[in-house]
């Protein structure tokens, strides 16, 4: 039986990534900071499509500790989804530590952690997919989400790199770039809609991607052609906008 890993399931997007591929047939593992509240979905998934589910402690920063973790998946999942982040305060960061710090431990270090042991398994084993959730706020930094947007730069780079090395391996490794989606991560913050993405339409357009073996995946085509104007913008202007 085919298997799914969910880091960070607790997540709106992993949700939606979870039924999609329960619905296929693969057992699931769903993996985050908060394992009691993943209970009902591990149930629900398991009524409504057969399938064997398992919830698990992962956190992202406690990298001392995903070593352990990893032995404990038994059977190894054939797919992992590195869904986790943490979006965060771009103001507090600035004047706070604390907070900037957070939001790499998350999005870069916590992530590299987990699927670099991951990916060494896979290696291994000749086979394997790796889905990372990166971001387009990665592609140029913007001053209302430059700390979010580092770390998600680093995070895409690394998996560029990750999937180079890992081409001849048998080894997949897919990088999604969801533009805004429609999550309790961005509540509050008002989005067009004709750029936002809902966590089902992510989950549909990350299993084509994964079925095709896609390097790079934008869940909406439009956010392709808005980071290429964003990215040919000269820097003399750009630093001068309000983004």
């Amino acid at each position: 039986m085919s298997s799914i890993l969910l880091l960070g399931a607790n997540s709106d997007v992993a949700v939606a990534v979870g039924v999609k591929y329960a619905s296929k047939g693969y057992d699931i593992v769903l993996a985050g900071r908060r394992p009691d509240e993943l209970e009902t979905l591990k149930s629900d998934l398991e009524i409504r499509f057969g399938i064997m589910a398992r919830v698990m402690l992962f956190d992202a920063e406690n990298t001392s500790g995903h070593a352990d973790f990893c032995n404990q998946l038994n059977p190894f999942p054939e797919k992992t989804f590195c869904v986790f982040g943490y979006l965060g305060n771009q103001n507090k960061a600035e004047s706070d530590w604390d907070e900037a710090n957070h939001i790499i431990q998350v999005n870069f270090t916590g992530a590299l952690s987990i699927v670099s042991r991951i990916a060494n398994r896979y290696e291994l084993q000749k086979e394997g997919t790796i889905i990372g959730i990166s971001s387009v706020a990665g592609e140029r930094g913007r001053q209302s989400n430059y700390f979010y947007g580092s770390a998600k730069a680093g995070f895409t780079t690394y998996l560029s790199g990750l999937r180079n090395r890992l081409a001849n391996s048998g080894v997949h490794v897919l990088t999604v770039k969801p533009g805004f989606i429609d999550t309790k991560m961005i509540h509050g913050v008002s989005t067009p809609k004709i750029l936002t993405a809902s966590p089902k339409q992510v989950a549909e357009a990350i299993f084509r991607a994964d079925r095709k073996k896609k390097n790079v995946l934008y869940v909406l085509s439009s956010w392709r052609i808005i980071m290429i104007v964003i990215k040919l913008i000269p820097e003399s202007i750009f630093k001068k906008l309000k983004l």
